[in-house]
């Protein structure tokens, strides 16, 4: 490559080295050349293009014209040389930005090297500079990318990838686009309020009031007074008028949670609402107007209720226009470690401890329970986790009790197996005979209905599939 080329004509020797000049314009990344005391003597094209100053501003400057971070901390941990380069010698390759004379950040990946003389001076510093933007560019992509892929799980606070959350995601947002009453069903726990919540914001109505009310939070004379208003007056103690949760709700949409322990006599005023869109305050007897979308949940089942007189049937068809049932835990386990991974993320950034994720171990137990409180139980458990695990993973000793203890039906080879297997047939059999009434299937077996529906959560079984099967 060396090799001399002859001229014939008694001219200097036209080899590569020759060409030095030529190869260094030529380079796609920026270099220069810097003298012992800072000053720079020599730099490329490519250096001018990339920092936006020229040859003639940089020749004869500092070096810290450029303003680089990574300089700056090795000119500062300097003792002897005016940067700890010239006392290493050598400055190993590192991200780090530099300031363009237009005041734009350049990120860069610099390698500098001291060049010595035969006698072991140094006789200056040799830097390339390779410009990282379109690298950074196409990493910011991927991250985005990534957070793409991550937000297809989630679904306004909703973690799921499973055919049954996909389902419950795409009825939600058509359910979203309709002014009629939304029914949402499901077990406690399984993020009846975060749905509402989503119907809210994808509906035409997310501009205008949402409004939140537990049915089971008050007593009866207090429930009507809180969701309709009264007058002054009306009952001891009422010294002014008020508002109730309809009116405040008036253009937008009203939720009202734990439908099933609305009291009868509110029933009756709700089914008007439903049906006339008018309603009276607590002591008056002039009629209000009110435009809301009413959006109802329950974890108890409504058709029970009404065969034991405690939900009134007509009512019942009037929210259940358009039902909503979100499962539980238990039948959509692919979603379990999504979930786990959300709140343990969340967990880190409030704690701020280092922890990883689930262990195998611990994984295996999280697929293997039944969560009987779903989602809200398994964050807890996640919560109680993050008070003993101080870093790494969170092992099976840092869960709580209820999770170490095994849950599922055994196998079949052992006695405790096959009273399991029994105990969960003679419930199918009593639900079916009592066509899903939990009360009479309780009354059948002998047991009370906290009973009845413990062992459906342990077995778990679909209430649903038993009485149409």
């Amino acid at each position: 490559m060396s090799k001399t080329m002859q001229t014939g004509s008694g001219e200097t020797p036209d080899t590569l080295e020759s060409h030095w000049t030529e190869i260094v314009e030529i380079m796609q990344e920026g270099l220069l050349l810097v003298d012992p005391d800072g000053s720079i003597r020599m730099v490329n094209k490519a250096l001018e293009e990339m920092t936006g100053y020229t040859r003639e501003e940089m020749v004869g400057s500092n070096c810290s014209l450029f303003k680089c971070d990574a300089c700056r901390l090795v000119r500062s941990e300097a003792r002897g040389a005016w940067c700890k380069l010239f006392e290493q010698g050598i400055f190993a390759r590192r991200r780090c930005n530099i300031v363009r004379k237009d005041g734009t950040c350049v990120p860069i990946l610099k390698s500098a090297a001291i060049i010595y003389t035969r006698s072991g001076e140094p006789l200056g510093a040799v830097e390339t500079l390779t410009d990282l933007s379109e690298l950074n560019r196409k990493e910011i992509e991927l991250m985005q990318l990534s957070r793409m892929l991550d937000e297809r799980n989630v679904f306004h606070g909703m973690v799921g990838r499973s055919p049954q959350m996909r389902r419950v995601f795409h009825l939600i947002e058509k359910a979203a686009q309709s002014d009629a009453p939304v029914f949402i069903c499901g077990e406690s726990g399984t993020g009846k309020e975060l749905a509402a919540r989503a119907i809210h914001d994808l509906g035409p109505r997310n501009d205008q009031p949402y409004v939140q009310f537990n049915c089971a939070a008050l007593n009866e004379s207090l429930l009507e007074s809180e969701l309709f208003g009264h007058v002054r007056g009306a009952f001891t103690g009422a010294f002014r008028h008020r508002q109730g949760r309809f009116e405040v709700a008036h253009g937008g949409d009203i939720f009202l949670d734990e439908i099933g322990d609305l009291p009868m006599s509110v029933q009756v005023k709700l089914l008007r609402v439903l049906e006339t869109k008018t309603f009276e305050r607590v002591g008056d007897t002039r009629e209000l107007s009110v435009d809301v979308r009413v959006i109802t949940a329950t974890n108890k089942t409504l058709p029970e209720l009404i065969s034991q007189g405690l939900f009134r049937e007509d009512l019942f068809y009037r929210i259940n226009v358009i039902p909503i049932h979100l499962p539980p835990l238990r039948e959509r386990r692919e979603d379990i470690p999504l979930l786990a991974d959300s709140f343990i993320q969340r967990l880190r950034a409030k704690r701020d401890k280092d922890i990883k994720g689930l262990s195998p171990q611990t994984m295996r137990l999280f697929m293997q329970h039944s969560w009987p409180g779903n989602i809200r139980e398994l964050k807890s458990s996640l919560e109680y986790a993050f008070v003993l695990a101080e870093q790494g993973y969170i092992e099976p000793e840092h869960l709580p009790q209820n999770i170490l203890e095994p849950d599922e039906p055994v196998t079949e080879t052992t006695p405790v197996a096959t009273e399991a297997q029994e105990q969960k047939q003679q419930l199918v059999r009593a639900l079916r005979q009592s066509g899903g009434n939990k009360s009479e299937t309780a009354r059948i077996l002998g047991i009370n209905r906290v009973t009845v529906m413990n062992r459906m959560r342990k077995y778990g079984i679909d209430l649903k599939k038993v009485v149409e099967d």
